[in-house]
This record gives C-alpha cells, sequence and structure tokens, in this order.
C-alpha cells in the first residue's frame, strides 16, 4: 500500500531544509520513520516542484562514494588491508588503487567464478531487463553479496575505501576476457530518458560510482581507456580503478571502455554502487 503525501510532510521538510539539513539526512530520518523509498522520492519531488530553486531530486550531488584524499595520502587504511593511492584525477573523478586485492583473493574469486560463466549481458534501459550486447564480447557472472568468504571480505574492504555502505552496492560482477575480448566505450549509469530506466532504479536508485578491480592481467591489451580525457589504466593484478558519477550525464566525462586483449587472459571483478540500498 502506497503512503500519502500529507501537507503536514511537506511542511516539515520545508521547515528541515530552510534549517540547513541536508536531503540525505532527510532520507534517512524518514526511512528510519518508516517510510518506504518510492514514497520518499515522490515527497521529495514534489518539494522540488513547488520550490524549482531547490535542488532536492539529486542527493548524489553532496554525498558521493570515494577515498578520503586529504593530506594527498599514499596509503589509505582500508580496514583489512592497507591500499595505494597510485593515480587521481579530479575530472572525471577517477582514482587508481594498488595493492587492493591480494593475490590469494584473485586466485579465489577466478576459481569460484570459472565454472558459472556465461555470455555477459548489459542492463536495456528500454525495457528494464538484460540483453547481449556486440560492444561488449566477455564472459561474466555475478556473485551475490556476502556469498562466499572471499566477496563478503572484499566487500567490507570496498564499503571502508570508499566510505559507502555495502548494502549500496551491486552484486559483485567477475568477467573473463579472452584475446581479442572487448568493451566499447560506454557509461555506466542508466540513461534518464529511457522508458526501462524507473524500472531499473527501483532496486537502489541511480549508480553513481564503478570499481574495475583486475584479478589476471592479460600478456598484452586490455587497458581501461577514457576516451574523453585520453587516460589508460593498465590492468595489472591487484590494482584497481574508481570512478564516480554525480549525475547521469555525460558531462560527467566518465566515458570508458575495455580495449581488445591482444594475448592472454583478463579477469576484472566490478562494483557498481548506486544512491541507496540495493535490492
Amino acid at each position: 500500500m502506497s503512503q500519502p503525501i500529507s501537507p503536514e510532510l511537506r511542511e516539515w521538510l520545508v521547515s528541515q531544509l530552510a534549517a540547513g539539513h541536508s536531503v540525505p539526512a532527510l532520507r534517512a530520518s524518514m526511512r528510519a520513520a518508516g517510510w518506504q523509498d518510492a514514497a520518499t522520492d515522490l515527497a521529495l519531488a514534489q518539494l522540488e516542484a513547488g520550490f524549482p530553486h531547490v535542488e532536492v531530486a539529486r542527493p548524489r550531488r553532496t554525498e558521493m562514494p570515494g577515498p578520503d584524499l586529504e593530506g594527498a595520502p599514499l596509503y589509505i587504511d582500508a580496514g583489512d588491508r592497507r591500499v595505494q593511492v597510485l593515480q587521481t584525477m579530479r575530472h572525471p573523478r577517477v582514482v587508481v588503487f594498488g595493492n587492493l586485492v591480494s593475490p590469494d583473493e584473485c586466485e579465489g574469486l577466478i576459481a569460484a567464478a570459472r565454472v558459472r560463466l556465461a555470455r555477459s549481458l548489459t542492463v536495456e534501459t528500454r525495457t528494464g531487463g538484460e540483453v547481449l550486447n556486440v560492444d561488449r564480447t566477455s564472459e561474466g557472472m555475478f556473485f551475490e553479496r556476502g556469498e562466499n568468504d572471499i566477496v563478503a571480505r572484499l566487500e567490507q574492504r570496498i564499503a571502508a575505501l570508499l566510505r559507502w555502505p555495502v548494502e549500496f552496492g551491486e552484486g559483485l560482477q567477475i568477467l573473463r576476457y579472452a584475446p581479442g575480448a572487448q568493451y566499447r566505450p560506454h557509461y555506466d549509469y542508466f540513461d534518464p530518458g529511457e522508458p526501462g530506466t524507473p524500472t531499473i532504479l527501483k532496486r537502489g536508485g541511480q549508480r553513481v560510482a564503478t570499481l574495475v578491480m583486475y584479478l589476471q592481467e592479460p600478456g598484452q591489451g586490455g587497458a581501461t581507456t577514457f576516451p574523453d580525457v585520453g587516460l589508460e589504466v593498465a590492468p595489472v593484478r591487484g590494482t584497481g580503478v574508481f570512478f564516480s558519477y554525480e549525475e547521469p550525464d555525460p558531462a560527467t566525462r566518465t566515458l570508458h571502455g575495455g580495449a581488445p586483449v591482444l594475448a592472454g587472459e583478463k579477469w576484472v571483478a566490478t562494483k557498481w554502487l548506486r544512491e541507496r540500498e540495493f535490492k
């Protein structure tokens, strides 16, 4: 049953914004009070319609995942692992991490995933389902959150490193790229203009960030590329590249792809982060 949006609730939201409380804080308060996500989104959207100068529909603009880079650290404590900061970029927001995944973890994830591989699918924003995509020629599978010890440990590490709740992450995807396989440049957010996007967003809102971790490096090729800024990240085992996108728009300059593997195999683990709990 839907929850009605009363005039009293709208007045309360207006007063809380006027008092300086952030939209994420209002969302958290409403959730704690028993409000459903759909009702919360509707109430904030109605508030924005009545007060167009107040940007209440984009909580990701004020609260985003990402590492604490205050003081330009060379290393970050991610709870159970000391992670290196190898490279950073401001626009797009890109951080390359070293020592993110141990060799044993890389091997364990590959072994567990190998028997469940299938041709990789992409989200179909016209319908909200999944389809084969000629631009993506890898094989892959998904682990459920916390499915095994390695997955659970890595998810906790990512949550600490990027300061974003485990529950806001999609399941960990493992991909295998054989020689010649690639993923042509694309965006990870869901296009707001596509008819299937509202269905996709019901599970946890928009994607706001991506972390690609390299489990096995190929003999040649396979870089993660950012064509808009001329950046290529080498797929070195145990390292990872993080990038975030404050809004679902090309202005974020997060167009990226996986260059063709020229020799050997590339294995990666991808974690997509949503703006709220992914269900």
